[in-house]
């Protein structure tokens, strides 16, 4: 881009006025600029098929710093309870679950204490859902943001993702409560933990920031996201383990991402077995997603100021 031409009329090279002009020649008069006929940057949908640009977005990494700290603070600002509803939410969920299926419906739990076994299911499944729900909605939040300044647009849902793992970790500290509680203690497959709970991040991150584009330009998305997140509560091993069904239909629910995340979250913190083949099926549904929802995202992105 070639630099601008800026001309600043000083006292002495000033032009004659005549006593009609207008204010708004006067300042034409003065000073000058040549704006240059290209615009600085523009926006094009992506021709990759890996449209993820994280060159650009590490180039703003303080950029979506201080949007998930923005996030963190509007989640709690005027709030009675603050931080407490990451572990109400959780807590009191798993007290519902464990007298209606722990108790009455006698549902299995492969040996571990019920309420912790759903804990365990709910602690993940509630960063979640609260993730593609807050990221879901992320841009037409941000609309006043996307018109006025240029950064890579994917860093909005990026932040509010990002966001949820404050509640995330106060969650586990609950987990590692009960966990004392009722004297289970972890074995070294902990160590795979981590992995886990960035393939977590990564799924929410690729069905949120999907469902953010669409978003923008179908509005009765935000009507359809808790309706989806209700049934994918019902079709997750939360409230039953996946070995509850039978073993010739256990491949249907496999085909659920977060199936192997799930078991494998549990496998990771008790020492049970790991589920290898669920995880692997995870892991590979997880990267597919991710990365068509960067290219759906770029192609919609050109469009993002003129419709939110």
């Amino acid at each position: 881009m070639e630099a601008q031409d800026l001309t600043i009329v000083t006292e002495e090279s000033r032009p004659e006025i005549s006593d009609g002009a207008s204010r708004h020649q006067v300042r034409n008069l003065t000073s000058t600029v040549d704006l240059p006929d290209n615009p600085v940057v523009t926006i094009r949908p992506s021709n990759k098929l890996i449209a993820l640009n994280l060159r650009e977005v590490w180039a703003y990494r303080e950029l979506l710093y201080f949007l998930t700290w923005r996030d963190i603070k509007v989640k709690y600002k005027q709030t009675a309870l603050g931080a407490a509803w990451a572990v109400i939410q959780p807590v009191f969920t798993m007290l519902i679950f464990t007298l209606f299926f722990g108790r009455l419906a006698g549902v299995p739990s492969d040996g571990i204490p019920y309420p912790l076994f759903a804990l365990a299911g709910l602690v993940p499944w509630t960063f979640f859902s609260n993730a593609i729900t807050s990221t879901g909605n992320s841009l037409v939040g941000s609309a006043n943001l996307i018109t006025k300044v240029y950064f890579p647009r994917m860093i909005i849902p990026a932040a509010a993702a990002a966001a949820g793992l404050v509640d995330m970790a106060i969650s586990l500290i609950v987990l590692i409560l009960f966990m004392i509680y009722y004297k289970v203690a972890p074995t070294t497959t902990l160590i795979i933990f981590p992995v886990i709970l960035f393939i977590f991040l990564l799924l929410a991150l690729g069905v949120g920031m999907w469902l953010s584009a669409l978003n923008v330009k179908y509005r009765d998305i935000r009507f359809a996201i808790p309706f989806i997140v209700q049934l994918w509560m019902v079709v997750s091993p939360i409230i039953y383990p996946a070995t509850f069904l039978p073993k010739r239909f256990r491949w249907i629910i496999e085909l659920n991402p977060l199936t192997g995340l799930i078991e494998g979250f549990r496998a990771s913190v008790f020492g049970t077995a790991f589920p290898l083949r669920a995880f692997a099926i995870s892991s590979v549904i997880t990267i597919l997603m991710l990365l068509y929802a960067s290219y759906s995202f770029r192609r919609m992105e050109t469009s993002f100021a003129d419709i939110v």
